[in-house]
């Protein structure tokens, strides 16, 4: 159940927010600061690079993995292909990733790791080395990973931990991080951001960075809690999603990897499922969904039924991420339409003109800021 009062009161969102998540949410600006001068200290801005990688290899676990590979590959607009490695193994602390059969030393592999102790990546490392493949990871220092990229001449990026924690006890970040860590996504972006500046993979240098640490500051400004819902963008998304399942359409490579990052974020922080699709293939692959949900609203019998004890049904809510507003050629208008003709709400996110970068920075900061406020003001959460 969602109480909406909540975002009203600052001071009973305070309360109810036992994880801590609006707070990290809002210092995502002074991660990416403290993850870009960590970057620099191991030596990112002083690389020298004979060229770029022939492809780029992701491995990680978690969530967040999947979230950078797939950012990664829309800022580099198809220059390089970027592929995530998908684990195997029975369960997660048992997850074991293989090298495709192709990579070689022309390849560089990236290991994203907030603890640094999963066995399964120090495996990967130790294939790499057999590849000949170039390894990079962003882990804690000093922690198994790091160790283990440092042995094979790889490049170890320390993870930049909440709250300035960047002690490791040598075994990574367990014993002092949050159980949750809205953040850890910009930690482990970032050192990857600058490190594809340097090969020429994307275009990220450091005062870009800081341009994206400044969008996410300004981003917590207008949506944090002390912001009253009619002017708070990440309030009343919250409450437009409220009971609906989300239909996440998008236009453009960075919205399409922000509508995906923003339907990971529902489930796992929100216990909420979400679907995403890209325009304009969104209007034929949920179509039918949306005639059919429109169909039991609008079913004769309904009228005749005690809605007292009838469970409610689905409601689709339609969230239209554009990485600005309507350019020629858009199919905004053409989903807008659609909407309207199934009876099917609709709620548009799109960002100020700005670089690649920024525009990427004010859609996720602005959906993070929403899963937490659907996860604080929810009474069922995961």
């Amino acid at each position: 159940m969602f109480d909406e009062s909540l975002l009203e009161d600052p001071d009973a969102l305070a309360r109810a927010d036992r994880q801590g998540l609006l707070r990290e949410v809002a210092a995502a600006g002074a991660r990416v600061r403290t993850a870009l001068r960590l970057a620099e200290e191991a030596g990112v801005t002083g690389l020298r690079p004979d060229g770029r990688p022939r492809a780029v290899l992701v491995a990680g676990s978690g969530t967040e993995a999947a979230a950078v590979a797939d950012l990664l590959a829309a800022l580099g607009a198809g220059g390089c292909p970027v592929e995530l490695l998908h684990p195997a193994g029975p369960t997660p602390q048992q997850s074991r990733w293989s090298l495709p059969g192709w990579s070689g030393p022309l390849d560089l592999l990236l290991l994203l790791s907030r603890d640094g102790t999963e066995q399964g990546l120090n495996d990967l490392v130790e294939q790499a080395y057999r590849r000949g493949c170039t390894a990079v990871a962003v882990t804690p220092a000093k922690t198994p990973l790091a160790e283990a990229v440092e042995q094979v001449r790889g490049m170890a990026l320390p993870f930049a931990a909440p709250n300035g924690l960047n002690g490791t006890n040598g075994i990574g970040l367990t014993a002092e991080a949050p159980a949750a860590d809205p953040g850890a996504f910009w930690a482990l972006l970032t050192p990857l951001l600058a490190l594809g500046d340097r090969l020429g993979l994307l275009s990220a240098p450091a005062d870009a960075l800081q341009g994206v640490a400044d969008t996410l500051d300004d981003v917590a400004a207008r949506c944090g809690p002390a912001i009253a819902t009619y002017t708070n963008p990440a309030k009343t998304l919250a409450a437009e999603l409220d009971g609906s399942l989300p239909l996440l359409w998008s236009q453009g490579r960075i919205a399409a990897a922000g509508a995906r990052r923003f339907a990971t974020v529902l489930a796992t922080r929100v216990g909420r499922p979400a679907l995403t699709a890209e325009l304009p293939a969104a209007l034929i692959a949920h179509g039918p969904l949306q005639a059919g949900s429109q169909a039991l609203a609008s079913d004769p019998e309904d009228f005749f039924r005690d809605r007292v004890e009838d469970e409610q049904a689905m409601r689709l809510r339609i969230v239209l991420f554009q990485e600005a507003p309507d350019q020629p050629g858009s199919a905004a208008p053409a989903a807008r339409e659609q909407a309207y003709a199934h009876d099917t709400p609709l709620s548009e996110i799109s960002a100020a003109a700005g670089t690649p970068l920024t525009t990427a920075a004010e859609l996720l900061a602005l959906t993070d800021f929403a899963a937490a406020y659907l996860a604080v003001a929810s009474t069922e959460r995961p």
